[in-house]
């Protein structure tokens, strides 16, 4: 059996570390797929001469991607919405989940797939991981073919 006390003890210890790192009580709520915030942490993708930077979001699956730049790889169409770029390895899916406000400018993981998919048009997917938005315009996007891509922290 548990003692008031002990309990009592706990919520305190838990109000107080709460006080004390704002930012650790801030990350929980941020866990929800659906309301996560922007960081500082901005990458850049560069292909046929154009470039468009994202901003990401504060989630395990983006601090993941930044351990693997720089990469250069290969960016293609994909289904009329998106393009995509496949990854030399899969990320993280901790802390995934539906997020339900999908909108052009999204930059997403692909679990099922290991693949990033930038999103130009309107989609709606299961197995999606939102990664960041993108800064700014999003015309590059609607450039046809495949390209060399080179995807950097900036």
């Amino acid at each position: 059996m548990t003692s008031p006390l002990l309990t009592r003890r706990t919520v305190m210890r838990g109000a107080l570390a709460a006080g004390a790192f704002p930012s650790a009580a801030r990350g929980q709520a941020g866990r929800d797929p659906a309301n996560q915030e922007l960081t500082n942490v901005k990458i850049r993708i560069t292909f046929n001469d154009l470039s468009m930077t994202a901003t990401l979001y504060d989630n395990p699956s983006a601090r993941d991607l930044t351990t693997t730049l720089p990469l250069q790889l290969k960016i293609e169409d994909y289904g009329g919405n998106e393009k995509i770029v496949r990854l030399p390895r899969k990320l993280t899916e901790d802390g995934s989940g539906p997020f339900g406000n999908e909108r052009p400018g999204d930059l997403c993981y692909f679990k099922p797939w290991g693949n990033l998919a930038l999103f130009y048009d309107d989609y709606r997917w299961d197995g999606l991981i939102r990664l960041g938005r993108f800064d700014g315009g999003i015309e590059p996007l609607f450039v046809r073919g495949e390209y060399p891509v080179r995807i950097e922290r900036i």
